[in-house]
């Protein structure tokens, strides 16, 4: 049975575009669409969607209104779409912390320079985010608040206690996670519940684009009680403090533990994620080859698989989210199904485990 999707946007000829877009998929099909917020919550009380892909600016009801009222009462699966902007990029975190489960540039060409690859890529992010199904019971209550640095507009479950299952004893220098789909509530899950004493760095690398990364480091920043910023070439690495990895670039990890810094490089063109969390993977080998703590998080693809893979063999830890906890159960699936994966946990427990473990 095809994907039900519905298609809401203010303006009329890219509704027609996206619907032209994803029915050339024989695996979707557009039932309908809306021009404000207030039509998409009452289009998808009526139609029961599968998935919808949402424009923010819209008038008579934004779309991230929409999205918190449609997740309110209807659950449903959302793709935000949004502008390369640091306006854009901070209304797009805030559709995520409303409920969202995904986001795409609203220019197909910012998705893709190759036409064919960005229809692609927006059908295989429609039909995996379908997949993810949403009850009322499992959406963020604003009576329950994580511990925060400072007030921030997001508000996100309580860590729970853990009990993880731990292998290993070794030592553990660097805490290093990477993530996609659904990654920004998840770091930001996993990170408001250390304390801003935590004795090792942590570098992140989350698929985003270059005009998002300043801004999601900044939230975080706000929310946790570490520190968190987008790195910068030169950075050191430093306990208590974690450092994102810059959008639209690769972060890789040099020098030598105890004194380690980032350096900030263009990466090849031809490369499917920028950053990429294989090549930052990498790099950490080099430095921390026998007591890194790498997590895979939510995301789509094997992004990830091959850099554990080698900090693996050369004897760190390696930890995924569990299928159930994850918006796309890709990145994660690829390391647990090559048997990488020394624990899998739910995203409320990564907290407390890694406190536990180092």
């Amino acid at each position: 049975m095809a994907t039900r999707v519905l298609v809401v946007d203010d303006s009329g000829f890219f509704r027609r575009r996206v619907k032209e877009i994803l029915e050339e998929d024989p695996l979707l099909k557009v039932i309908g669409d809306a021009a404000n917020g207030q039509e998409a919550i009452d289009k998808t009380k009526e139609l029961k969607p599968d998935v919808i892909t949402m424009d923010i600016e819209m008038p008579v009801m934004d779309g991230i209104s929409a999205t918190k009222k449609i997740m309110a009462t209807t659950p449903t699966p959302i793709i935000m779409f949004s502008s390369l902007t640091m306006d854009g990029a901070k209304a797009t975190l805030d559709a995520l912390d409303a409920g969202a489960l995904d986001f795409l540039p609203k220019r197909f060409e910012d998705i893709s320079k190759d036409k064919d690859e960005a229809k692609k890529l927006l059908c295989q992010r429609v039909q995996a985010i379908a997949k993810k199904r949403i009850s009322l019971k499992k959406q963020p209550s604003s009576s329950v608040k994580s511990p925060v640095k400072h007030k921030g507009s997001i508000t996100t479950a309580a860590v729970k206690t853990a009990s993880p299952r731990i292998n290993k004893t070794g030592g553990i220098d660097l805490v290093a996670i990477g993530t996609s789909t659904g990654g920004p509530l998840a770091l930001q899950n996993v990170l408001v519940g250390l304390p801003k004493n935590f004795s090792k760095p942590i570098v992140m690398v989350q698929h985003m684009p270059g005009t998002f990364t300043p801004a999601f480091a900044k939230r975080l920043d706000q929310l946790c009680k570490i520190s968190v910023k987008e790195a910068e070439d030169g950075d050191r690495l430093k306990a208590g403090q974690a450092l994102l990895a810059p959008g639209g670039k690769q972060m890789l990890i040099e020098g030598r533990a105890g004194n380690a810094t980032v350096r900030i490089v263009e990466g090849e063109p031809s490369l499917t994620y920028k950053p990429c969390v294989d090549i930052t993977f990498r790099s950490i080998n080099n430095i921390y080859p026998n007591n890194t703590l790498a997590i895979i998080l939510t995301g789509m693809g094997a992004d990830g698989r091959e850099g554990t893979r080698l900090l693996k063999s050369s004897g760190s830890e390696i930890w995924a989210q569990d299928e159930e906890s994850c918006v796309v159960y890709g990145m994660p699936a690829a390391v647990v199904d090559a048997g990488l994966a020394d624990n899998i946990l739910s995203i409320n427990d990564f907290s407390a485990a890694i406190i536990k473990r180092v």
